[in-house]
């Protein structure tokens, strides 16, 4: 399936090259997870509608839509840029005229990552490098502080991981790699086009 498929599919518009750039060098240019890539995620990695995710730096919300529409997930996308927020409530708007009963399973913020209120119901987490290592780590740690006081098993989904966030988590945390995920024809020329999923378990 070619890109304007599922924007047409989604009615939603998250296609195009970045022209904003952000001013903190922390925070890294917008990129959307390409519609092959998130494919080849939901073929090997189910979700289901008891599903929270959060996608931190999610641009327009491309991630967001899809697994919604296909899963029924909760989704939530954190976004520091004024304009990608903007564009993605835009398609928000657009999203509901067709699905209009996922209301209440979309939110988008305006937040700097490191800020956001983990939901004690958020168990997955999505990141495509948004980020520098320092507010990564920052982020990872509030996502444990929440765990500790709801106890839940944690899913981190990286997409093309960087090996700051990789050693971050194999040295400095409890998450252990239970997945890896090629998106086989870009890995063929780039094998960092792949997802990684870690998971932290916890029963109450």
């Amino acid at each position: 399936m070619d890109e304007q498929y599922y924007e047409k599919l989604l009615k939603i518009k998250t296609t195009g090259e970045q022209k904003i750039f952000n001013d903190s060098i922390h925070y890294h240019r917008y990129e959307p997870t390409s519609y092959a890539a998130l494919e080849a995620l939901s073929s090997a990695y189910k979700f289901s509608s008891e599903d929270s995710i959060v996608d931190f730096g999610c641009g327009k919300g491309r991630l967001n839509f899809y697994i919604n529409h296909f899963f029924d997930s909760f989704v939530t996308g954190i976004e520091m840029n004024k304009f990608f927020y903007k564009q993605a409530v835009e398609n928000k708007k657009s999203y509901l005229q067709i699905y209009k009963n996922r209301k209440d399973k979309i939110v988008f913020s305006n937040c700097l990552a490191e800020r956001y209120n983990i939901d004690l119901k958020d168990n997955k987490f999505y990141f495509f490098n948004p980020f520098s290592i320092q507010i990564f780590s920052k982020v990872i740690k509030n996502i444990m502080a929440s765990v500790e006081e709801n106890k839940r098993t944690i899913d981190i989904i990286l997409y093309y991981p960087s090996n700051d966030y990789i050693y971050f988590l194999d040295t400095n945390s409890s998450f252990v790699l239970i997945n890896e995920i090629k998106v086989q024809y870009l890995y063929d020329n780039d094998p960092r086009h792949k997802f990684l999923v870690y998971r932290v378990e916890h029963y109450k």
